[in-house]
């Protein structure tokens, strides 16, 4: 049978539950205390000087302040660049690719007309194609 009660310890109250004795056994690591991980933690703030807690409270503040500034940063600027390249960059890319579509359908078309050779070549529209030479 487990047998709980109650004492303070300066303003908070801690459960403390005490193990039968069949239960109780230092070797295997059972202790007579119940305690959460969050309740020793803040026992072990105690252990430390006033200063030194309240240094670590300002700085890990200030971590966090810095922390969420620099979130805004990252969005805020991942945007402008972001619209950025849109207004400024991706028309030059939709218009050189569109050039380059023009120039390879003018290029199939001297194809077709004037046959497959002239294509490489480099031949001027309108002229006669190269005559087949005799070997």
């Amino acid at each position: 049978m487990v047998k709980t009660g109650w004492h303070t310890e300066r303003e908070s109250a801690v459960k403390v539950t005490v193990w039968p004795e069949s239960k109780c056994c230092p070797a295997r690591g059972i202790s007579k205390l119940d305690e959460t991980l969050v309740e020793r933690l803040w026992g072990l703030t105690e252990m430390f000087p006033d200063r030194l807690r309240s240094a670590a409270e300002v700085s890990a503040q200030c971590s966090l302040s810095v922390a969420k500034k620099l979130y805004s940063f990252t969005r805020s600027a991942l945007w402008v660049g972001t619209t950025s390249f849109m207004i400024l960059v991706l028309p030059v890319i939709f218009e050189t690719e569109r050039l380059q579509l023009e120039q390879q359908q003018l290029q199939q078309q001297r194809q077709i007309l004037l046959g497959p050779n002239t294509g490489m070549s480099g031949g001027m529209p309108g002229m006669m194609p190269p005559a087949p030479g005799k070997m």
